[in-house]
């Protein structure tokens, strides 16, 4: 691939950066994001050295970092804890007794799709077969897939600005 140059503003001052062909949305969504760091910073201090007002941008965005990431971590660690419920509601209703010569019905399945996003752009798509649910076990995932989405929203949003 062959090396370009873009134009991007950062705390009202221009630069020439290159980068690779088909990577300049990359590059200027960082420049979006290190512009608006810089924009408070401004906004704030008023004028400053370019150096600084670059180090300080990037060390805010740093610190936004860590807290998403902080944040990943947790909803992992709960991603764990529900998949440990998950598999202890699934040895419950396993574990009915069977009469004498009878045959066990078919387990009916139902999936569950859970779209998870990880910060290196590879979205992962956990599939969850669960047979015969607990009363009410439906409605409990499906709240917890609905705010699985607004936290992702959330993180989506706070990565974005």
């Amino acid at each position: 691939m062959s090396q370009m140059e873009v134009q991007i503003k950062i705390g009202g001052r221009s630069f020439d950066v290159a980068c690779q062909q088909g990577e300049e949305q990359y590059l200027l969504t960082a420049a979006r994001m290190l512009d608006n760091e810089a924009d408070v910073l401004v906004s704030q201090i008023g004028r400053m050295p370019e150096g600084r007002m670059l180090l300080m941008a990037g060390l805010m965005l740093a610190d936004k970092t860590a807290g998403l990431e902080d944040r990943l971590r947790a909803a992992d660690d709960r991603i764990g804890e529900l998949t440990d419920e998950l598999g202890e509601l699934r040895a419950k209703s396993g574990s009915g007794s069977v009469a004498a010569g009878a045959t066990a019905p078919e387990p009916e399945r139902v999936e569950v799709e859970v779209p998870v996003e990880v910060p290196v752009e590879v979205p992962v798509e956990v599939r969850v077969e669960v047979p015969v649910l607990p009363e009410g076990l439906a409605e409990a995932l499906a709240e917890m897939a609905a705010r699985a989405e607004q936290l992702a929203d959330t993180v989506e949003e706070k990565a974005a600005s």
